[in-house]
């Protein structure tokens, strides 16, 4: 769903800077919940989905680190 009126004034924070740190906080919760799946599948003895989680995990901890260091640059910037 996309809107075309800013809801900066109610949050304080830019669409796009809140937009920006949703996806932190996404990334970060998915690799925390992958770290469940990831036991579950070795507990069950399947490596091959507990590497398949750990790939998926490694990828969200990236998009995190890139959403941070994106997110830094833009409120330094501010």
């Amino acid at each position: 769903m996309t809107s075309s009126t800013e809801t900066g004034g109610a949050t304080g924070t830019p669409d796009k800077d809140y937009n920006l740190i949703w996806y932190v906080e996404a990334c970060l919760n998915n690799a925390l919940r992958l770290e469940t799946y990831i036991a579950d599948a070795e507990r069950e003895k399947d490596a091959e989905v507990a590497d398949l989680f750990r790939k998926a995990q490694a990828d969200s901890r990236k998009g995190a680190d890139i959403g941070k260091r994106l997110l830094r640059s833009r409120l330094d910037g501010a």
